[in-house]
């Protein structure tokens, strides 16, 4: 009963915490229609001074109902999936690739105008649950990555230059910081990960050895005495 109480809070929380995030976005989006207003200056413009803020709130900002939309769905799945299933490094993981994923679209020599939506968070994410399957080398990891390329395999077309109205370089951006954040993280191993640790393995051993260990400790003069003894020992035993 403790082990299925621990499971239901642990799924309830990596539920809950995307639904804020996703909450955040349609609240903020909702303010913009009905107070009618814009918030795309405060995206990422690449290069240039007035855009470095959107690092922090571009994926916050959409641009219609359609764009958030989209976006919804995978945000919340792809981040309860980390989560739950990487629950030691899920809150420094959606870190490194909200800000990092940002940093990035800001930084490289990218060409076009305002970069808004949470799309490369998601490939982040995306991109951060397939290459665990691949550095961690276990069965839950390669099994979670083979279960998001099914679903959502066909997010790789959306790095692809020269899409109207696609963002494609904070996919790539997205991409690339979850990559990174895989790579960061490899050796950091899960509860679930670990391997158990038999009784045997435990339990002291005895080393048997030919000769005393302790021979080789003992003075030399003692070792020659010892020596005599044995030999009279036998010696006498002969006669």
């Amino acid at each position: 009963m403790p082990m299925f109480r621990q499971l239901s809070i642990k799924l309830r929380e990596s539920l809950l915490y995307p639904a804020y995030a996703v909450a955040l976005m349609w609240g903020i989006h909702l303010a913009q229609q009905v107070f009618n207003f814009s918030l795309v200056n405060w995206g990422i413009l690449p290069l240039r001074k007035a855009g470095w803020s959107g690092i922090f709130f571009s994926p916050l900002i959409h641009g219609d109902w359609g764009h958030l939309l989209a976006n919804t769905f995978p945000i919340f799945f792809l981040g309860a999936l980390t989560l739950f299933f990487y629950r030691r490094v899920a809150f420094a993981s959606l870190l490194f690739i909200y800000l990092l994923s940002g940093l990035l679209t800001w930084a490289l020599p990218f060409q076009g105008g305002w970069h808004i939506g949470a799309s490369g968070v998601i490939y982040g994410l995306w991109a951060f649950i397939i290459c665990n399957g691949i550095l961690r080398r276990n069965l839950r990891a390669i099994a979670l990555a083979l279960i998001v390329v099914f679903y959502f395999g066909g997010m790789l077309a959306g790095i692809l230059p020269g899409q109207e109205s696609i963002s494609w370089q904070g996919h790539l951006a997205g991409l690339l910081a979850g990559v990174f954040t895989s790579f960061w993280f490899r050796d950091t191993i899960e509860k679930a990960e670990e391997k158990p640790r038999y009784s045997w393995e435990s339990e002291p051993t005895e080393e048997k050895t030919f000769l005393d260990p302790n021979i080789f400790e003992q003075p030399k003069a003692e070792r020659e005495h010892q020596n005599r003894d044995n030999f009279s020992g036998w010696f006498s035993n002969r006669t």
